[in-house]
């Protein structure tokens, strides 16, 4: 491998309908939370659900597309690159 590149695809279910703005600069934004399912079994071999949930954001046409494609409950594949945001709380404490 000559590179090492950032992607990641989730196949889930979109959990609250999109949040979509327009800023100030004319760019569109659409967030919004994703679930996604692993199954397993557990030491008593009983099925166990596991559910993660991802926050998502989406920018310009891909926003605008989503905007009028999506509402809660849609099962949605999600091609994209994982980004990790921090900020400080109230208390000086970062987070993220």
């Amino acid at each position: 491998m000559n590179t090492v590149r950032n992607s990641v695809q989730l196949i889930g279910n979109v959990g609250k309908d999109i949040d979509f703005k327009t800023l100030e600069s004319g760019t569109a934004l659409a967030s919004f939370s994703l679930a996604t399912n692993d199954f397993y079994k557990n030491k008593d071999n009983e099925k166990v659900q596991e559910t993660q949930w991802h926050n998502i954001e989406a920018w310009g046409k891909t926003a605008e597309l989503m905007n009028t494609m999506l509402v809660k409950g849609s099962q949605v594949l999600i091609k994209g690159k994982l980004v990790a945001q921090s900020y400080e709380d109230k208390e000086g404490n970062k987070k993220y």
